[in-house]
């Protein structure tokens, strides 16, 4: 499982590499709260809403709302079945405001694990997408690999649940169903995500960095600069 996930991960630094030719520069930000609340030892739930402008922070661009049903198989381990409703805004000079808006089915595991003093979490997510478009709605399914590390930036004892860290991440898109509907290639997005945060308490995180988003488009590429303020509240 290790050598998998370590495969994974380098291959998720190796797809930013392979955007290169006709790449169009963008700048944005977006603002993303995340809250996980257990239920009992078992179940428990997962939530996120999250606000992205569109280039040069001129409106905003998208919203999500994404719920999600856990269930703990242990400390380590966590299964999840979800829901995302995505909404995209488009405004034009001649054409004025218009929304677009996506639906998707979700169903993930999270692994987490300590490596000496850093607190390290993997998700591989499956995404089933029903995307509305102006003249056709299109279903695809996506492939989804995500790793955290966090780095307290000074000596824990035992639990950490107080004190500023650094936060990297990094998440690499997939498409694998329905691909010619969505850029005609396998690889979808490269994420990677450099931050500094706040532990207040166990129940309650805030941090502020840089992610950089590389899209594979249909006939070009897009990189995203993006500064990004995160809120994570656990119960």
């Amino acid at each position: 499982m290790k050598k998998r996930l370590l495969l994974l991960t380098m291959v998720s630094f190796m797809a930013i590499g392979k955007l290169s030719a006709q790449t169009q520069y963008q700048n944005s930000g977006w603002f993303m709260f995340l809250n996980n609340t257990k239920f009992n030892e078992k179940w428990g739930l997962q939530f996120d809403v999250q606000v992205r402008s569109a280039d040069d922070w001129k409106y905003v661009r998208n919203t999500l709302v994404r719920p999600a049903l856990q269930y703990f198989i242990n400390d380590k381990n966590n299964v999840a079945l979800g829901y995302l409703w995505q909404t995209t805004q488009s405004q034009s000079a001649t054409a004025g405001n218009s929304f677009l808006h996506e639906h998707r089915i979700f169903e993930q595991y999270i692994f987490t694990h300590k490596l000496s003093s850093i607190l390290a979490s993997h998700r591989v997510r499956v995404e089933q997408r029903f995307i509305g478009r102006a003249n056709e709605d299109v279903f695809a399914q996506r492939f989804r690999y995500f790793f955290r590390l966090v780095q307290p930036l000074q000596k824990v004892e035992s639990g950490f649940t107080k004190g500023a860290f650094v936060a990297l991440q990094n998440e690499v898109f997939l498409n694998f169903q329905n691909k010619d509907k969505i850029n005609n290639s396998v690889f979808d997005q490269n994420r990677a995500y450099l931050a500094l945060g706040y532990r207040f308490s166990k129940k309650f995180d805030i941090e502020a960095g840089y992610l950089n988003q590389a899209v594979k488009n249909t006939n070009n590429h897009t990189n995203n600069s993006i500064a990004q303020l995160a809120l994570y509240t656990r119960f």
